[in-house]
């Protein structure tokens, strides 16, 4: 796979699972757009990258917030001339069953989770439509199909991914535009580490492979993704959950 010199764009970027994929992603020779709601954090993960050869734009971007995301895009366009991958990772969560999840609640993980989707993916397009290339891999999550008591809101925003990315390879596979998904299942984070070990023990006993996923896993599907070698792939969702769900 080599698409050494494109650009991509990683929201969600300097941290977690957006901060492995933007690490695999400079591996490979691209370039990086790295945006996040902390500059500073976006700053730092930057800095990492660059050691390995490739140039940074560390930006602070409200992924919710139209004005941003299209000003950003601009300004993206107005230094590297171009976007090849554009990777919808950020996301937030605000867990709470459905008779006591407050609405703010419900509309800031749609809007940071869904929305944000909608608005990158509309400006990156632009773009992409122009050099008739581009690939668009959006984050969802196994609660998408399976759901998760507690998660109304996460799992809609995440089940929303889906239809939208489907949507999306539709409208502009003509455009040599494919997108896809990739839906994690259980990812070791700083959140799972700190669960007790018992918890754990039986999350995992949901998991056919005995395991959690880690952020490379997640990273390697995304490279996949984003690579010239899947060009006829669009439209899909690839699972990544160690056989949670089939």
């Amino acid at each position: 796979m080599d698409f050494r010199g494109q650009v991509a764009v990683v929201t969600g970027g300097a941290r977690g699972i957006g901060k492995a994929i933007a690490g695999a992603l400079a591996g490979k020779g691209v370039n990086l757009v790295i945006a996040d709601i902390s500059l500073e954090q976006a700053k730092d993960t930057a800095a990492g990258l660059e050691k390995l050869g490739v140039k940074t734009m560390p930006v602070k971007l409200d992924v919710s917030k139209s004005g941003e995301v299209i000003k950003i895009f601009e300004d993206i366009s107005k230094e590297f001339g171009k976007i090849d991958i554009l990777v919808n990772n950020a996301g937030i969560t605000r867990d709470g069953l459905i008779m006591r999840m407050k609405e703010e609640d419900w509309d800031a993980v749609i809007n940071i989770n869904l929305k944000s989707v909608f608005l990158c993916s509309k400006e990156a397009i632009k773009a992409m439509a122009k050099q008739r290339y581009g690939r668009i891999i959006n984050i969802a999550s196994v609660v998408a199909f399976m759901g998760n008591p507690g998660q109304a809101n996460y799992s809609a925003s995440k089940a929303g991914i889906v239809g939208l990315t489907k949507t999306t390879a539709k409208e502009y596979a003509s455009r040599g535009i494919t997108a896809n998904a990739v839906a994690p299942g259980f990812i070791t984070t700083a959140m799972t580490e700190a669960l007790p070990e018992n918890v754990k023990d039986e999350m995992k006993r949901a998991i056919p492979l005995g395991r959690f996923g880690t952020a490379e896993d997640v990273a390697n599907a995304v490279v996949f993704l984003a690579s010239p070698d899947s060009g006829y792939i669009t439209g899909q969702v690839i699972h990544i959950n160690g056989g949670m769900y089939v």
